[in-house]
């Protein structure tokens, strides 16, 4: 089981990090995909008794699930950018598109592990086997003896059943299946169909043009690793400044000696700027000319979020 967490909190970290979405969402799904293998052969085994059945098969499906949509919600900067927002300057500022636009994105990437999982499930269909099988009418079944009742159905995913009863239980067995199965490829197509309505509604309503909307990426997968790139550095500066200042000197190996020469730290930036430049940002144009960011929105001395008569309005929803 541990072995378990810690691989889809492996390819949940490098999902997260990926500054590509695509190869985002598919190695979250490979990371749930192995999961789910892994899940089945160490940690799955159905109780074959009365009640607990049912519990168990949905446990075995809707918990990890649960456990990983939560995961997806936290490890989204977009939910603690909305956090930051709703405490700094709540969300007045926001259209109801936008707010939804907002709520879709984070739920949505968030969906990508749970849906995987329980794909996964369904196509196996272990789970749902467990849960279904004492359920089944024994008048479905020819010639079932009918001294024998869900007790016994139950312990059909177990094969822990009289000799009299094999054909039985391998006709239940490939009924549930084919159930499962068929359940897992309708949400496949479902989830298929919904990514595809959303990405045409999205390019259809975005008053960008498709080149601009490839640039305002590119600017901010740079913006974000220039920003984190120099902010470690100015940290680390900062710290042997302040460091220095206690001890009187401070233990610098060559490349940290080079980076204090190079760009010396005078100070630090006041709070109201990191608010400036945190939370949800949503798509300005001032006097005609794009804001592709907080932190350009800041740079260019522009105040405010809320809608400009000039202004379009198109919510920051890419990493």
């Amino acid at each position: 089981m541990a072995a378990l967490i810690a691989e889809n909190f492996r390819f949940l970290s490098l999902f997260f990090k990926s500054k590509d979405v695509m190869i985002f969402n598919g190695l979250v799904a490979l990371g749930t995909v192995g999961s789910e293998e892994l899940f089945s052969v160490v940690a799955f085994h159905c109780p074959c008794s009365p009640a607990r059945n049912y519990i168990y098969g949905l446990a075995a499906i809707g918990v990890p699930a649960l456990a990983l949509f939560l995961i997806g919600v936290i490890w989204n900067n977009h939910t603690w950018n909305l956090v930051a927002e709703c405490h700094k300057r709540g969300v007045k500022n926001f259209s109801a598109a936008a707010t939804f636009l907002l709520f879709g994105s984070i739920m949505g990437r968030a969906a990508v592990a749970p849906v995987t999982w329980s794909v996964i499930s369904l196509l196996r269909g272990e789970a749902y086997i467990c849960a279904l099988s004492e359920f089944v009418k024994p008048s479905s079944l020819d010639k079932f003896p009918p001294e024998y009742g869900a007790d016994v159905l139950a312990r059909f995913p177990c094969r822990d059943v009289p000799a009299n009863l094999t054909k039985f239980r391998d006709e239940v067995t490939r009924r549930l299946r084919y159930e499962s199965q068929l359940f897992g490829w309708l949400l496949i197509g479902i989830v298929a169909v919904l990514v595809f309505l959303t990405k045409c509604l999205k390019h259809c309503c975005s008053p960008l043009s498709y080149r601009q909307e490839a640039y305002w990426a590119q600017y901010r997968s740079n913006e974000d690793k220039l920003f984190r790139r120099t902010a470690e550095v100015h940290s680390r500066i900062l710290a042997a400044k302040n460091v220095k200042h206690f001890f009187g000197f401070v233990a610098l190996d060559k490349e940290e000696k080079e980076l204090v020469q190079e760009f010396p730290v005078e100070g630090v930036q006041p709070s109201p700027q990191w608010n400036a430049i945190t939370g949800v940002y949503i798509y300005r144009e001032n006097k005609g000319f794009p804001l592709y960011s907080r932190l350009h929105k800041w740079a260019k001395g522009v105040e405010g979020n809320g809608p400009t008569p000039e202004g379009h309005e198109l919510l920051f929803l890419a990493s």
